[in-house]
C-alpha cells in the first residue's frame, strides 16, 4: 500500500485510535486479513467470521510486525476501531485508489472472469507495473484488499468484480471507480440466485453504468445481452468478438493438435497472428477481451499478440494440464463450473482427444455438480451429459449425488454410448475406477463447482499415480 500514517487512516475510515503511542507511525507494508500474511509494517484487518474472530489474533500479529489492527473493538494493542470493518476497508481502498495515478480496469461476466483477468494482467505487465486480483478474490473484501496492494509505481490496476445480486457491482465500482469496464458475457452462473438471465444482465451492466464519460466500455459483440449494455453508458464503446462488426476480432480460429487456440487478431491498428499456450477455444474470446483493453491503453497489435502468445495460467485448477510420466494427461479444471464453462471444457477435452486417439488414448470427463442453478439444474446437467456424447468423449464419470445422476442419465439417453458413462458416489470411488482403467495416452478432465472439491481427484491421480487415496477434505 502507499504509505499512510495511522492518524491519516483513522481519519479516512472514521475510526478512533486506541493504544497508539505515536499516530504518525506509517503503514508501509501490506493490508491483510490473514494473520499468516502479516509482515513488518502491515495493517491487520480483523473480521468476525462464523468460526474465527480476527480480533483474537491481535497480539500475535503485532508481535509479528503489524503496525496496528483495524477492528471493531479495542484489543489492548495499537488499533483503529470502527463500527463496520468492511465499510472501513472499502473507504480506505477508495482513498488509496483516488491517490494513485494508476488506470483502473474492472471486469465482470458469468464465465471466464479469472482467466481473462489473468490474460489482461500479463499483457499489461509487458508494458508497465500492474497489480491485479489474485485468484478470484472479487467480492466486498477481496477487491479492496487487492486495490490496497497497489503502490506509487503501479500504472495499471486490474480488478475482477463478482456479483450475487443486483447492486453488488455498483457497490464495488463505487469503492474502486474504473476508467475501463469490461463485460464478458451473461450466462447462467448463479441463475438460481438472480432469477433469470435478464436479472444477471441488469447486475453485470452496473459496471458500464459506473464509467466516466472519458472512459471506455469493452463489450462482447457476440452476446446480445452484453452488446445491449452500450445504451447504459456515456463512455466510449469498444466491441470484441468474432462478429464482423467487432472492433477487436478473431479470424481463422483453429486449434492445434494439443488443443491450443490459434487465430489472426484484428484491431483498429492492424492485425497479427496469435497462438496461445492455454487450452480450449473458449480462450479466444478471453484473449480478444484482453486485446481490446490493451488496445484502448495504447499497446500496438504486435505487442498485444506477443504478450497473448506468451501468457500462461496464473490461477490454480483452471485448465491445468499435466502429463504424468506414464503418458496419462490430467486436466484439472475443478475450481468452479457453470453450464457455459462446462461446455467449453468439454470442447477443449474433445480437441485434445484428437492427438490422444492417434496414440491409442481415450478422453475421460470426470464431472460433478454445477451449483446455484435453481429450477434449471436438471435440464442443465442433462444437457452437459448429452454434450459429452455428441463430442465423442470416450468415457463419462459422474461423481456425487442427484446432480451427478442427471449428468449420467443425460449421456445414457443420448444414445448407444450409455455403457461408457458411469455414476460413482464420491471422489474416492472415481479415483479407484480411474486408477484401474487409465492407460498411456488417455486425457482426463476433472470439473465441477468449487463446493464439490473434485480437485482432490486430479491431485490424487497426479500424486499417487496408480496408488494412494484421495486427500480427505
Amino acid at each position: 500500500m502507499i504509505a499512510l500514517s495511522l492518524a491519516e487512516i483513522a481519519e479516512v475510515v472514521g475510526g478512533q485510535t486506541h493504544d497508539i503511542p505515536d499516530p504518525s507511525v506509517q503503514v508501509t507494508g501490506s493490508v491483510v486479513r490473514d494473520s499468516r500474511e502479516v509482515e513488518p509494517g502491515s495493517l491487520f484487518v480483523a473480521f468476525v467470521g462464523e468460526r474465527v474472530d480476527g480480533h483474537d489474533y491481535a497480539e500475535a500479529v503485532v508481535a509479528a510486525g503489524a503496525v496496528a489492527v483495524l477492528g471493531s473493538r479495542p484489543m489492548g494493542v495499537p488499533a483503529i476501531v470502527v463500527a463496520d470493518v468492511q465499510k472501513a476497508l472499502g473507504a480506505l481502498a477508495r482513498h488509496v485508489v483516488q491517490r494513485l495515478g494508476a488506470t483502473l480496469v474492472a471486469l465482470t461476466g458469468s464465465a471466464g472472469k479469472t482467466s481473462t483477468k489473468d490474460l489482461i494482467a500479463q499483457v499489461l505487465q509487458s508494458k508497465a507495473p500492474t497489480v491485479f486480483t489474485p485468484g478470484s478474490l472479487n467480492n466486498e473484501i477481496g477487491l479492496p484488499l487487492t486495490a490496497l496492494s497497489a503502490t506509487e509505481e503501479t500504472k495499471f490496476l486490474v480488478l475482477e468484480m463478482g456479483a450475487r445480486g443486483i447492486g453488488h457491482i455498483r457497490y464495488l465500482a463505487d469503492l474502486t471507480p474504473p476508467r475501463i469496464g469490461l463485460v464478458l458475457n451473461v450466462g447462467t452462473a448463479h441463475i438460481g440466485e438472480f432469477g433469470g438471465r435478464e436479472q444477471i444482465a441488469q447486475a453485470k451492466g452496473e459496471l458500464v453504468e459506473s464509467l466516466p464519460e472519458d472512459g471506455a466500455a469493452i463489450l462482447n459483440a457476440d452476446d446480445p445481452l452484453v452488446r445491449a449494455m452500450a445504451s447504459r453508458t456515456k463512455a466510449k464503446v469498444l466491441l470484441f468478438g468474432e462478429s464482423g462488426e467487432a472492433d477487436v476480432r478473431a479470424e481463422n480460429v483453429r486449434l492445434t493438435d494439443s488443443g491450443q487456440p490459434s487465430f489472426m487478431l484484428h484491431t483498429p491498428s492492424g492485425c497479427s497472428d496469435v497462438t496461445m499456450r492455454l487450452y480450449g477455444e473458449h480462450h479466444v474470446s478471453n484473449a480478444l477481451a484482453a486485446a481490446a483493453v490493451a488496445h484502448e491503453l495504447g499497446m500496438s497489435v504486435a505487442e498485444i499478440a506477443t504478450a497473448l502468445s506468451e501468457a500462461g495460467s496464473l490461477s490454480r485448477w483452471r485448465m491445468e494440464v499435466t502429463e504424468r510420466p506414464d503418458g496419462v494427461t490430467i486436466v484439472n479444471d475443478a475450481y468452479n463450473a457453470n453450464p457455459e464453462s462446462m461446455r467449453a471444457a468439454l470442447r477443449a477435452l474433445a480437441a485434445m482427444g484428437g492427438a490422444s486417439r492417434a496414440k491409442g488414448g481415450r478422453t475421460w470427463a470426470v464431472l460433478g455438480k454445477m451449483a446455484e442453478l435453481g429450477d434449471e439444474a436438471l435440464a442443465e446437467h442433462d444437457a452437459v451429459g448429452r454434450l459429452a456424447v455428441r463430442l465423442n468423449v470416450s468415457k463419462l464419470v459422474a461423481v456425487g449425488g442427484r446432480e451427478a445422476s442427471w449428468l449420467q442419465l443425460g449421456a445414457y439417453n443420448e444414445g448407444s454410448w450409455g455403457e461408457e458413462s458411469v455414476h460413482v458416489s464420491d471422489a474416492q470411488a472415481a479415483v479407484d475406477l480411474l486408477r484401474s482403467e487409465l492407460r498411456p495416452g488417455d486425457v482426463v478432465l476433472v470439473k465441477a463447482s468449487r463446493s464439490v472439491g473434485l480437485e482432490s481427484i486430479a491431485e490424487a491421480l497426479l500424486a499417487g499415480g496408480a496408488q494412494g487415496e484421495v486427500d480427505a477434505r
